[in-house]
């Protein structure tokens, strides 16, 4: 009897250590758990209300260096952190004239917004999604070199974009001058001057991609590739009026913010990012949609500081009779950007970005 009173003693009392070990445990648990609840709420209460919620965005394309964006809406990050937002593509001109009358926000585009400036609108880039250009300059079969181009044609977007920047960058190195030595035929959207190219009525055709795999695939010869070469121009960037960038500080680091979310999103989920890109631009050929993915992952800018150098390249290279003058750091402010770095995209993607 005392044996067995003894042992269940013993047997209650194990239990009682089993279960007050186990309560810690469970207390433990539950404490992280709530510290974790309590910080992602902290860091959420800790970033500002915006101070406009529906914003209307234009883009230059729906093309793999856009993606991203597309990405961030389709993914909802946006209405995550409040914002209403609209993308709309929309030519250089359109867009320039919406950000000044105020009928477009956001313009995530490339050196129209620089043109824009040096014709007196105060519109600067507060972001540079990419930097890194994937311009691609093909000839017709046959035509192999730059040199082989002059009294001959070039098929464009419109005037002041990338392929006239690239072009007579190009040219000015080889000695050559557009309009004297060569012509630029310019067009309002990539898939026209691929057309123009397509049919014969160019000898040359300088374009990004999609327009680039489409060209790859039907075997034209691949005179430069700007990206191997190094040639740093924004865009897309962000750009905005300074006015807009002072009065809605808030808005353009949520919408920074939630722009990466989709990056994150793009690079770590290839289908969606595929799917979403053949949803915008109509592309439904596999083999292109993988070509133009890794484009983008080679591209797409974690860090989106503006590079001076991407401003000057431009300013350098363009038809302006203003630009050589101008002061490249009157195209940008990194404030707003290097705000979101330190408090988001560092720990979004740690060790890249500072």
């Amino acid at each position: 009897m005392i044996s067995e009173i003894g042992r269940g003693y013993g047997e209650s009392k194990n239990h009682d250590n089993f279960s007050h070990k186990k309560f810690i445990q469970l207390f433990a648990a539950f404490t992280l758990i709530g510290a974790s609840h309590f910080y992602a709420m902290a860091g959420e209460m800790a970033l500002p209300k915006a101070e406009k919620t529906r914003l209307e965005v234009g883009t230059a394309g729906s093309g793999t260096t856009s993606l991203p964006l597309f990405v961030a809406l389709d993914g909802g990050y946006f209405s995550k952190r409040g914002l209403n937002v609209s993308v709309n593509q929309v030519g250089a001109t359109v867009a320039v004239q919406g950000i000044i009358s105020g009928t477009l926000d956001i313009y995530q585009g490339g050196t129209a917004a620089i043109a824009a400036n040096l014709a007196g609108a105060d519109i600067i880039y507060v972001a540079a999604a990419v930097d890194r250009n994937s311009l691609i300059l093909f000839g017709q079969k046959g035509i192999t070199s730059f040199e082989s181009l002059r009294g001959k044609a070039i098929a464009t977007t419109f005037p002041g974009a990338f392929g006239e920047i690239a072009v007579r960058m190009t040219a000015r190195k080889l000695g050559m001058e557009v309009g004297k030595d060569l012509k630029l035929l310019y067009h309002r959207s990539p898939p026209e001057a691929l057309t123009t190219f397509l049919a014969g009525n160019s000898d040359a055709l300088i374009i990004t991609p999609p327009q680039t795999e489409l060209a790859k695939q039907q075997g034209y010869p691949v005179i430069i590739d700007y990206y191997k070469e190094g040639l740093k121009i924004v865009g897309p960037g962000s750009a905005v009026t300074r006015d807009f960038a002072q009065k809605y500080p808030n808005t353009i680091k949520a919408f920074l913010m939630s722009y990466l979310d989709g990056l994150k999103r793009a690079i770590d989920d290839e289908e969606f990012a595929k799917k979403t890109e053949a949803k915008y631009s109509k592309i439904t050929d596999p083999k292109i949609l993988a070509a133009n993915y890794q484009q983008g992952l080679r591209v797409w800018n974690k860090d989106m500081t503006v590079d001076v150098s991407a401003i000057r390249v431009v300013l350098e290279d363009s038809s302006d009779s203003k630009a050589k003058s101008a002061d490249p750091n009157r195209f940008f402010d990194n404030t707003l950007v290097q705000a979101v770095n330190r408090e988001y995209a560092s720990k979004l993607f740690p060790g890249e970005v500072k």
